[in-house]
């Protein structure tokens, strides 16, 4: 019984570091956000904060500026998770067929994903900018326009620019999930299948698919989570602009944070945007339990 005491304690003082690091760097900042979205935060006075309640929480479900940027995060989400998922899942397919050079596709495809989004952004703003390289290309080599078009100055070509970003950084991370699912899938069940006269088709809808059903839950969640919280590529290729029309729920809380030091109402969006998420991940975990 001594040496089980032991044991633990040892097993304690390993985990201990790790738990420290936790709570400090990820508890304590929840708890405090927590708190600070009850307060109207005022760091250049003395007193500094002044309890509201519920304040923020109505300011921000009443903003017209926060539901643009919630349905502008909805949509950057149901655009490029499928998108991900499918091109994703296509090139895991193909890959998984061939006999030669897969490490050489696999390292191709996932060049995207280890690309620095802030350089990637600038990339796609280059070249989509109204005196960018695409601009160039359609007025002076192949004349389709007269004048240059202003790509990153309405809403939903801004929006579509950095979901197609979006979807082209994010092939190579599926391809890598699927992959490495396919490989699990039992040989046996193809030949079953085709001994019962299935196609190629049919061994995907019937065989494939369902086997990988647990990584395309994995994936839909992770994915689904990452759109809501893209940041990087708005700011850096529209930056929220024309008038806060491009803004997603992320962009829009650093304005409110940083910009008009409103970290109270920062606060309450993010927990707001926490229990959206909670509660979609949810659902999706029940729909492809009724699924199975």
């Amino acid at each position: 019984m001594q040496t089980s005491r032991k044991g633990k304690f040892q097993i304690g003082l390993l985990l201990l570091p790790g738990l420290l690091i936790f709570g400090i760097f990820t508890v304590y900042p929840i708890i405090k956000l927590f708190v600070m979205s009850f307060f109207e935060w005022d760091f250049g006075s003395i007193s500094g904060q002044k309890f509201i309640g519920l304040e923020n929480y109505k300011e921000v479900i009443q903003d017209s500026y926060f539901r643009t940027a919630f349905i502008n995060s909805i949509v950057y989400t149901f655009v490029t998770v499928p998108g991900q998922m499918i091109l994703g899942f296509l090139t895991a397919f193909l890959i998984h067929q061939v006999t030669r050079f897969k490490v050489g596709y696999r390292v191709l495809y996932y060049l995207p994903v280890i690309t620095s989004w802030v350089i990637a952004s600038l990339v796609f703003k280059y070249v989509f900018n109204t005196e960018g390289l695409l601009n160039c290309f359609l007025v002076n080599v192949i004349h389709v326009t007269a004048k240059n078009i202003r790509w990153l100055d309405t809403r939903w070509s801004g929006l579509w620019i950095s979901m197609f970003l979006g979807i082209w950084k994010g092939i190579g991370w599926n391809m890598v999930v699927f992959l490495a699912a396919l490989q699990t899938v039992p040989t046996d069940l193809y030949e079953a299948a085709a001994i019962d006269g299935a196609n190629a088709l049919e061994k995907l809808f019937h065989v494939t698919l369902p086997c990988i059903k647990g990584t395309i839950l994995f994936a839909l969640v992770m994915l689904t989570i990452g759109g809501f919280n893209v940041f990087t590529s708005i700011k850096m290729i529209t930056g929220g602009e024309p008038g806060h029309k491009t803004d997603v729920v992320l962009t829009w809380m650093y304005y409110k944070a940083f910009s008009t030091g409103a970290f109270g109402y920062a606060a309450a969006l993010s927990f707001i945007i926490t229990v959206v998420l909670a509660a979609l991940a949810l659902v999706q975990f029940r729909m492809m339990r009724q699924k199975s």
